[in-house]
Formats: structure tokens, sequence, C-alpha cells
């Protein structure tokens, strides 16, 4: 008996930390949007449904973008491919993050810059580096291609162009091929972020938000 009441309480002292939903918000895939079923869809749009869910063949996909975007079958599956070829630009794994923490951070998007912060440290970018992104602090002293790329990306979104001198340096820290794959990058993650926006992608219980909004 004693068990169950430290079990009782335990359960409900975390159901007391987690944080209540919006009314909209479907209580499995945490957005706007409930998870569509696998076999509510035709034979090839499963196909693109397991590729999309990384080949693993399960009745519902996994939360976050893919639940999302998997309502428009015929563009999740570019969506997805675009995101997979990206990940291995020549600029390396350390560049690709943080292009993606300069698109969560200009979207204030919390669930794509909650997962890529964590993808970042592990790629090796310096906490330093991602506490300039996140705050929005200035980046004089950091090395070389993080402080140009820093600015590059922050130059195109908030300016909408980049001069003259920084794109020839983009160019000649990360070549031709890097600075286009670090551009598109930066444009995917902001697509991505438009999507969790707009469906108002919530975390799941147990994920500690990273990103500060106020």
């Amino acid at each position: 008996m004693r068990h169950f009441l430290t079990l009782c309480f335990i359960g409900g002292a975390l159901l007391a930390q987690a944080p209540k939903l919006p009314a909209d918000i479907d209580p499995q895939s945490y957005s706007r949007l409930p998870l569509i079923k696998r076999s509510s869809l035709d034979e090839k749009s499963q196909k693109i449904f397991d590729f999309v869910n990384l080949g693993k063949i399960e009745e519902t996909p996994r939360i976050g973008p893919p639940a999302n975007t998997l309502y428009s079958v015929e563009v999740a599956e570019p969506f997805d491919h675009i995101n997979q070829v990206l990940r291995k630009t020549v600029a390396g794994p350390k560049f690709f993050e943080i292009c993606t923490l300069i698109a969560a951070r200009e979207f204030d998007q919390q669930y794509e810059w909650t997962g890529h912060e964590l993808a970042a440290r592990r790629a090796g970018v310096e906490q330093n580096v991602i506490d300039a992104i996140k705050f929005n602090r200035d980046i004089e002293g950091f090395a070389e291609k993080e402080r140009t790329l820093i600015q590059f990306g922050r130059d195109m979104f908030r300016k909408h162009k980049a001069e003259p001198a920084l794109f020839a340096k983009m160019v000649d820290l990360f070549g031709r091929q890097g600075m286009m794959e670090l551009t598109i990058t930066m444009g995917d993650y902001a697509m991505t972020a438009v999507v969790l926006n707009a469906v108002d992608q919530h975390l799941p219980p147990g994920r500690e938000p990273l990103l500060p909004l106020k």
C-alpha cells in the first residue's frame, strides 16, 4: 500500500509539473494537427511515410516536422530528402548545426532550437557560440568561420542580403559548394520553423525548453 501511494504521489507530481497544453493542441502530436495513421494512406503514400519515418514501419510518424509535413505526402518526401542531404554538407556537421540554430533563433522556434542545441553540442559547437546565437550577443573574438557564418546568417534574415565582402569571405572560408549548402541549410530550417510555428508545435513532456522566448 505504501508503494502504491508513493507511485501515486510521484505520478501526481509529474503531472503537476507538465505544462497544460492549449485547447487546440493534440495530446499525441503536441501540435495543432493529429498524427496521421499509416493505415489511412494508399500504398504509394505508405512508402513515403516509411521513408520520412526513417524506414520504421509504424502506425504513426515521429512527432515534429515529419508528423506535420506528411499532411502533404508528395511534399514531405523531398522536404525530408533535402534535409538528409544537407546533413552531409562539405562544411561539416559543426557548421550545419550552427545554421540550424541561426534559423531557429530568427523564428523563435522552440522545438527546433531545443533539439538542435543538443545536436550542436554533440557536433562540437562551443557553448559560447551557441549562447551568442541564443541571446543575440556580439561575436567579436570568435574564430573566423563561426563569426563569418553567424554574421552572414543574421544579415540574410534581417537585411535580406549579404554585402560583397561578407559573401566573398564565406566563399573563401567554405568554398562555393560549402557556402551554398550552408545557405540552403539556413533556408531549409527557416522553412521548417515556419511549419512548426504554424502548427504551434510543442515539446513533449520531459523535454526541457532551451530557447528563451521573452
